[in-house]
């Protein structure tokens, strides 16, 4: 098993030729509420200095805010160590290039190494996205100029509209989606999108292995086999929601003691948590709009979350 210098276990990114950590750091938790700007400053420095070389974001998480307290922890000379990833939420070619662009500015980079396309969580996005005067024109125009390097989608609803992303006339380099116990029993991501990933050598980026605020906890699994199982399937790197120096601590370890478990004790996770795991109740991001972006509702005409009772 290859490591970097600080022991963290890498892979391929796909075949884009890019070798990550297997965590990542996540960009969607570190900027709650109980963390001001310096402390997830040096949460994210820590991670780059014990060898998190995998950095998520998105144009939208905390209003900007996560991009931009990135782009300050990136300073002084740790920008060159990592890989640097983030989502773009606008679907038409205008609106995805002025994400980009505030992208480029609140990371204070140049180029973006992987620019993904966010939330493909509804049935008409990769038409969307990938049509005439869509965001994928954006993303082909943005890599031509040398402001991104590699695109991808992520999605966290349904294995069948990643599906419809990969029919698209594109060769995508990565898609991020869920991978934890419980989807192998609903709506299925690692059993009918993974593969087809693999096939073609493009990079998976795993997240939700604790399934959202951690509900896989809460059915029973520990961090260790949360993660582990995870980290056991062909994925590039797992996209950990890190918001403390205990919870980087606790998954660096897991992350340089990984030993892919054998196929025996995969099927017997499976089978621990299968009755609860059938239904998606402990996986809300699919079975609800409650973990979709307020953004992407509003691009698609839903109303907020909580304002509309029975008629």
């Amino acid at each position: 098993m290859e490591r970097n210098e600080a022991g963290v276990p890498v892979r391929e990114l796909g075949k884009t030729g890019l070798k990550v950590s297997i965590i990542g750091f996540g960009g969607g938790h570190y900027c709650r509420k109980h963390l001001d700007e310096a402390a997830s400053v040096r949460l994210v420095q820590a991670a780059i200095d014990e060898g998190v070389t995998f950095m998520d974001n998105a144009w939208e998480y905390h209003d900007g805010e996560s991009e931009r307290r990135m782009g300050i922890a990136l300073e002084g000379g740790r920008r060159d160590k990592v890989v640097l990833m983030t989502k773009v939420c606008g679907r038409d070619r205008k609106t995805a290039e002025e994400d980009l662009h505030e992208s480029l500015r609140r990371l204070k980079t140049d180029v973006i190494d992987v620019w993904q396309f966010h939330e493909m969580n509804y049935d008409n996005d990769p038409e969307w996205v990938c049509g005439n005067g869509g965001a994928l024109e954006a993303a082909i125009a943005a890599k031509k100029a040398g402001k991104v390097r590699f695109i991808g989608f992520t999605g966290h609803k349904s294995p069948h509209i990643l599906l419809k992303m990969l029919e698209q006339d594109f060769e995508w380099d990565t898609c991020q989606m869920p991978i934890n116990v419980m989807d192998a029993h609903y709506r299925s991501f690692q059993n009918q999108v993974l593969p087809e990933l693999n096939r073609r050598g493009i990079g998976c980026i795993g997240m939700k292995s604790l399934g959202g605020d951690g509900q896989m906890i809460e059915a029973g699994l520990t961090p260790q086999q949360a993660r582990g199982y995870a980290l056991s399937l062909p994925i590039s790197t797992l996209v950990c929601g890190i918001e403390s120096m205990e919870n980087l601590e606790q998954d660096l370890d897991i992350a340089r003691n990984v030993v892919p478990l054998p196929e025996a004790e995969m099927n017997a996770l499976r089978e621990q948590i299968k009755e609860q795991a059938t239904d998606g109740r402990n996986e809300w991001f699919k079975t609800t709009q409650y973990y979709d972006s307020a953004g992407h509702r509003d691009q698609h005409g839903f109303p907020p979350i909580g304002t509309v009772g029975p008629r």
